[in-house]
């Protein structure tokens, strides 16, 4: 084996990890191959032999190619992140496969990226890296461009926005899946009081439905707003696949075998308290429903 070769053979027993921490700071799983494929060009172009501690410096490494990439994100102007819905993560009922279980470790659902993207680019680093990832605030100053004491303002007002958002949701799936299997059985039978029932009093549903004429982003809040809009779920012809999404207890809708909607459910003291769905037919395009059968 060559030099390069073991370099490359490093590189790869890091390669999950990094892809888990671009995933949650681009929400979007090319953007975050593309991250972990950057990192990959500049360990090459290093004298990696006087790195001390690899798997720290692909990290910080990773890290600096996702903020540059968030902050290009913002002075383009694009649709605002926090009205976009990241990629979801989608596995079979049975379980996640190993390299699923790297990316979504610590249960990175769908409801928290949701609010990761509403954070500023530095404060979303700021608490990745060292709330998530541990990362000394001394290695991640320098990212920011501050000073130590300043990154962890900034994970310090991300961690608040983040604990006010995000409620600690259910961990265990069979329980996660009879609140789901009981919403879905509300909403085929058109029974509003059993949903208003399963639902959080302040649940928030957001649909991202991409570009259509009459699409974008919707959000709705309420218990009873939400049951009024899941009684339309009784219009539609389309099968309802059991899933993991990130995780966690989710269905995919297909019809004639392809996708029409992943939905995501955040489950907490037995009801739902957010539910997340992805509409937009150019992303759902892109997944891969095999897994499923």
């Amino acid at each position: 084996m060559d030099e390069r070769d073991f370099l490359a053979e490093r590189f790869e027993a890091h390669r999950g990890h990094l892809k888990a921490v671009a995933y949650r700071m681009l929400g979007s799983l090319a953007e975050a191959d593309d991250a972990v494929q950057e990192a990959w060009l500049r360990l090459s172009r290093t004298d990696a032999d006087a790195v001390q501690n690899l798997g720290g410096w692909l990290t910080t490494v990773v890290g600096r190619v996702c903020l540059d990439m968030l902050r290009s994100r913002t002075s383009r102007r694009e649709t605002p992140l926090d009205e976009r819905l990241p990629d979801p993560v989608i596995s079979p009922v049975d379980g996640v496969d190993p390299e699923q279980r790297a990316l979504l470790a610590d249960s990175v659902g769908l409801a928290l990226l949701v609010v990761l993207q509403s954070l500023g680019p530095a404060e979303r680093l700021a608490f990745v890296l060292h709330d998530t990832f541990a990362v000394p605030f001394e290695e991640i100053a320098p990212i920011v461009g501050r000073s130590p004491a300043a990154a962890r303002q900034l994970a310090s007002r991300a961690r608040r926005r983040v604990r006010g958002a995000v409620p600690v949701p259910e961990r265990d799936l069979t329980r996660q899946r009879q609140v789901v299997d009981a919403f879905l059985a509300a909403a085929r039978d058109g029974d509003f009081e059993a949903l208003v029932t399963v639902l959080d009093p302040d649940v928030v549903l957001r649909a991202d439905q991409g570009a259509l004429p009459d699409g974008g982003w919707r959000e709705i809040r309420g218990a009873e707003a939400v049951a009024g809009q899941a009684l339309t779920f009784r219009r539609a012809s389309f099968r309802a696949l059991p899933a993991l999404v990130n995780g966690t207890a989710g269905i995919v809708n297909v019809t004639g075998g392809r996708p029409v909607s992943v939905l995501s459910f955040t489950i907490a003291d037995g009801r739902v308290v957010a539910i997340d769905i992805l509409a937009d037919p150019d992303r759902l395009d892109g997944l891969d429903l095999t897994i499923l059968g």
